[in-house]
């Protein structure tokens, strides 16, 4: 179930707040537990199973382990990981390790074929698995203690807003709200206020900017313009920003609402002038998560130069991998990975790092070419687009097309967009209310229209499912 749609915004989510705060407070867990567990119910059916038998499973395992010590904890640890693993691995991955097969074979001359199972993505699974797999190695390291209660661990597990694309919650982030919050009336409007926020982000600007980027990369190789690659290219990275950060404002939102504390997600990322800032400010969770149960493990930056390289490359092609199965994601992992290398080698041996307006220009630009290979339905594709983009390869050079495309509100959008990605928030934050009246009055003059605009396009265009859905 979208958030943007009107089941969820007229239906599923006044039930549940309704419910919830009429519920006492030490009901408040099983009934998120229970909501949950119907919301991924509507669209995920059988496959609901699966997450149950993940919450049970990583619920007893946790107990176990923490009263484990030496060799036997280690090998029951690896056992939990690897068992999370699988039905990720099975969902998402194998029918590209088939086809991997498939073409390795054929690359080699060899007459051998395998069959191509047809497999439904498992919902969310990608992020309940690193959920489970954080939870099980905090409770190892003993940096948590394992939640006694099944009831609020399956909350933890299955908390709805963050269930289907995050952000990343580690149990010990929220530990201390579990069975204690009590959301004040501040808290109440401030999460309204970062849900509107959020959905305005992927109604009015995702959305529209999604409209240009699919027409133009659905567009014919052979009338593709470098200026129209250009456009479509600055349109899908404004689409994906907008998409998922409007996600997570969303969860973040709901969160708050419920009293929890989700972590943030996005700094505004466009703003960065290396593309080691890039990833400090872009899914900025998913970022700690490979930082802290891969990077570190894997040695860090501990064991010399070449050895913190080669771990950099190997959490960038599990970072492009994670994204999806396919070549185009492996291949965008790489693509930072190598860039954040040459980033640390200019640092390491000339005392050099990008800054300064220049600095943001050119990660802008390198971002932005990275997102055509994560859009790009296959690697040739992307060379060719990007390929364009530089003048080759490009059959025209007229305008018409571009302005085609672009309607007075698109383009209104498409600008407010670039605008709200790139003005520093700080410009904002320095505006202070003579009292916290007036900064509620304030923000109901700003939400309470952009709600209605929201509802305005939602009836007119329709509703557009989240991108990372699909990771």
């Amino acid at each position: 179930m979208l958030f943007s749609s009107p089941a969820f915004l007229f239906c599923f989510l006044p039930i549940f707040l309704v419910t919830y705060f009429l519920t006492k407070e030490k009901y408040r867990n099983a009934l998120i537990f229970l909501f949950s567990i119907g919301f991924y119910f509507i669209d995920g059916g059988f496959f609901t199973s699966i997450l149950l038998a993940s919450v049970f499973i990583n619920f007893w395992l946790a107990i176990g382990i923490s009263r484990m010590h030496g060799l036997r904890k280690t090998l029951i640890v690896a056992f939990a990981v690897t068992l999370n693993l699988v039905p990720l691995f099975f969902y998402k991955y194998w029918m590209f390790f088939l086809q991997s097969f498939n073409d390795a074979a054929s690359v080699i001359g060899a007459d051998i074929h395998v069959v191509i199972p047809e497999i439904v993505l498992l919902s969310g699974v990608s992020f309940f698995t690193f959920h489970a797999i954080s939870y099980i190695i905090d409770v190892s390291n003993e940096k948590v203690r394992p939640e006694p209660s099944c009831i609020n661990f399956g909350m933890y597990m299955t908390n709805f807003p963050q269930l289907i694309a995050g952000p990343i919650v580690r149990y010990s982030e929220i530990a201390s709200q579990v069975n204690n919050r009590l959301p004040n009336k501040r808290d109440i409007f401030l999460g309204i206020f970062i849900f509107i926020i959020g959905l305005s982000k992927k109604v009015i600007f995702a959305d529209s900017a999604g409209n240009i980027a699919d027409r133009i990369f659905d567009e014919s190789s052979s009338s593709l313009s470098t200026a129209m690659a250009w456009v479509g290219a600055i349109a899908y990275s404004l689409q994906i920003y907008f998409d998922f950060s409007g996600y997570s404002d969303m969860a973040i939102g709901l969160g708050k609402i419920m009293g929890f504390n989700f972590p943030e997600n996005f700094n505004q990322p466009y703003r960065s002038k290396s593309i080691t800032e890039f990833w400090r400010r872009w899914h900025m969770t998913l970022s700690r998560w490979f930082r802290d149960y891969v990077y570190i493990p894997l040695g860090g930056n501990k064991n010399g130069q070449s050895r913190t390289l080669t771990n950099l490359l190997i959490v960038f092609f599990l970072c492009g991998l994670w994204h999806g199965a396919s070549y185009t994601f492996i291949a965008w992992g790489f693509y930072h990975g190598l860039l954040l290398i040459i980033e640390r080698i200019l640092k390491a041996n000339f005392n050099f790092s990008p800054s300064g307006a220049l600095g943001q220009i050119i990660t802008l630009i390198l971002v932005i070419i990275g997102w055509v290979i994560f859009r790009a339905t296959s690697l040739p594709l992307a060379l060719h687009f990007i390929g364009v983009m530089f003048g080759m390869d490009s059959a025209s050079n007229s305008l018409a097309p571009i302005i085609n495309l672009f309607t007075f509100d698109v383009a209104v959008y498409f600008l407010a967009a670039l605008a709200a990605s790139l003005i520093p928030m700080e410009l904002f934050e320095k505006f202070s209310y003579k009292n916290q009246h007036s900064e509620v009055i304030v923000k109901i003059l700003i939400a309470l229209p952009l709600f209605v605009f929201c509802l305005l396009l939602i009836a007119d265009n329709g509703f557009n499912p989240f991108i990372y859905f699909r990771f």
